[in-house]
């Protein structure tokens, strides 16, 4: 079984990419070569520089995943593997590839400015304000859960931490030696790739970086994040991403070889419950509450601010769009199938590695082995739990992982390991570059206040300021909920979601009025992007009322707060939609 899934997988996504992708790219798209982009024409070595595709597939791939891909299927699968697996592929093929690329082709042919801008030109000024608040609020959940899913792996993990360290030196060199030096790319490719391995190895066999303390972790990514957020790309943000490029086909090679050669049946159920207790404890309906669980897995919204935000400002001709856009989906879609396949083939096993720990908190492990249902409803509460030890959705994934790759030589130990870092890696990407995005929002939204006080509007637009209110809020969130994380990750993948077909919407309208896209091709926009709104804004309303209550007083507030203002804005947001999708305005792209 693990064979089959992984080679099916494969194959549907190369057949996807050259036939649907390619006809999105000469019909809707019609990328031009010959075009220069911004990053060409308004380079300024700050936000906008052309980086080689292979560079920035590291870059974009390595933000939009995050921990995404491996913590919401991990977490899913307690639904069983099959719904978590259709989930992400059909997720990817019909709304999550179609939204990235055309997310960051839109935002390519307005000079790199982001969705929001752009939702702004096509859908009325208002839309621009009230999207770009609706990012920002997104954007602190998204540093929230993310500094919480590093805190909790990295705590624990001596090894996972010094690596990862060690990983941010390399990155510093590899960008002097790209862009600082005139060593051919090849070399400095080499130089980066061997200190990047260097790093896990010191990390596995040195870990002399311990920080225990949850609290200290969050304190320096807070500080690591604005760094990172506000120097030039070249320093960090592009040649680290670059270089996670590797890390992640190296672990997509090495697990797809681990699953063909494990040649292994699943011993976790296709199927458990339709309603598993899956969220905060809470009985959840498969639909529509799945993608409040699995985010970027299948379809993200996150994804359009990362590609209009800082890819769209990084690509170096139109035609690497497709590449960068539409395949590091596809990609993404193939690291959640790695994530699901092997909980699916090993997660009883890792079980039954804690068999006393299960049974001393009360959970028959022979019943959820034989009870699809019974697993359903402690499957989560199993996995979570501080007793038993598993460490929660990652825990799960990295064992499992580890016992995997034992299947071709790899100890389990180093496997595991590996898992850890593989998934630590992306996690501090998306956490720098959620705090970026988030920088770029909050610039766009003090411009009007630059006509009433330039002194003012120039301290609050300051790439430090900004960087530093947004890690700040992300901060506040986790320390204050840090024992809500669950809630705190599907509150953030409903804003993520919710945020995706908003983002489908305004791309919907300009392969209308600007691209003139045939009938046919904007439905298979339009329908998946209303079908996408109607379950997210169903599932929001469920969690506002059956896990907010639920949360810690001093988070109840803020959380439930977000979730009321993001379902106003996104109302408002489809009501602009509305309005002017039919207008026909001729809305010409900003090329000169």
């Amino acid at each position: 079984m693990t064979a089959l899934i992984v080679l099916v997988a494969a194959a549907f996504y190369i057949v996807s990419y050259f036939t649907y992708g390619k006809s999105l790219e000469r019909n809707v798209v019609k990328a031009d070569g010959s075009t220069p982009t911004p990053a060409v024409r308004l380079r300024d070595n700050i936000d906008y520089m052309p980086a080689n595709k292979f560079v920035l597939f590291g870059h974009h791939f390595a933000s939009i995943a995050g921990a995404g891909p491996i913590v919401g299927p991990a977490i899913a699968v307690v639904w069983g593997w099959l719904p978590a697996l259709l989930w992400v592929w059909f997720g990817n093929l019909f709304i999550g590839s179609i939204h990235d690329y055309l997310s960051l082709m839109a935002s390519v042919r307005y000079d790199g400015k982001s969705i929001q801008y752009v939702s702004g030109k096509l859908m009325g000024a208002s839309s621009k304000y009230i999207f770009e608040v609706y990012v920002y609020f997104a954007m602190m959940l998204v540093i929230a859960a993310f500094m919480g899913v590093f805190g909790k792996l990295a705590s624990k993990s001596p090894e996972i931490l010094t690596a990862s360290v060690l990983f941010m030196v390399a990155a510093l060199i590899e960008g002097q030696l790209l862009y600082k030096t005139k060593l051919p790319f090849w070399l400095s490719s080499v130089i980066g790739v061997t200190l990047t391995i260097l790093s896990i190895v010191v990390g596995f066999v040195w870990p002399f970086i311990k920080v225990p303390n949850i609290i200290t972790l969050y304190r320096l990514q807070f500080i690591y994040i604005i760094f990172a957020a506000s120097l030039p790309v070249w320093w960090l943000l592009q040649p680290r991403d670059y270089l996670n490029s590797y890390i992640l086909w190296g672990g997509v090679a090495i697990a797809s070889i681990a699953a063909i050669f494990a040649f292994r049946g699943f011993s976790w159920p296709a199927f458990t419950s339709f309603s598993a207790k899956v969220i905060s404890g809470q009985p959840s309906p498969f639909w529509p509450t799945v993608p409040l669980v699995i985010a970027c897995g299948a379809l993200s919204g996150f994804h359009s601010i990362v590609g209009s935000g800082t890819t769209s400002k990084q690509l170096d001709s139109e035609l690497s769009g497709l590449f960068v856009g539409y395949g590091a989906m596809f990609m993404e879609g193939m690291l959640a199938t790695i994530v699901i396949t092997s909980i699916g083939a090993f997660g009883f096993v890792v079980f039954q590695g804690v068999a006393d720990k299960i049974a001393t908190a009360g959970f028959d492990l022979g019943k959820m082995a034989s009870d699809s249902v019974y697993l359903g409803q402690v499957g989560a509460a199993v996995i979570n739990s501080k007793d038993i030890g598993i460490g929660g959705p990652l825990g799960i994934f990295t064992k499992s992982f580890g016992q995997m790759l034992n299947v071709i030589g790899v100890p389990v130990k180093l496997g595991m390991t590996l898992g850890g870092l593989w998934a630590s890696a992306f996690i501090l990407t998306t956490l720098d570059t959620a705090n970026r995005l988030a920088r770029y929002a909050f610039q766009e939204l003090v411009e009007p206040i630059k006509k009433v006080s330039k002194p003012l509007h120039a301290f609050l637009a300051d790439r430090w300021v900004a960087s530093t209110l947004a890690a700040g809020i992300g901060f506040f969130l986790i320390v204050k909920g840090g024992n809500a994380y669950n809630a705190l990750w599907a509150g953030f993948a409903g804003a993520n979601q919710l945020l995706a077909s908003i983002a489908m919407l305004t791309a919907a309208t300009w392969a209308k009025n600007v691209q003139k896209a045939s009938a046919g091709t904007l439905a298979a926009v339009l329908i998946p992007a209303f079908f996408l709104w109607i379950t997210v804004f169903a599932a929001l309303i469920w969690f506002l009322f059956k896990v907010v209550p639920a949360v810690a007083p001093a988070l109840r507030v803020i959380l439930g707060g977000f979730v009321i203002i993001m379902l106003v804005l996104d109302i408002w947001l489809v009501f602009n939609f509305f309005v002017n999708y039919n207008k026909g305005q001729k809305v010409s792209a900003e090329k000169a």
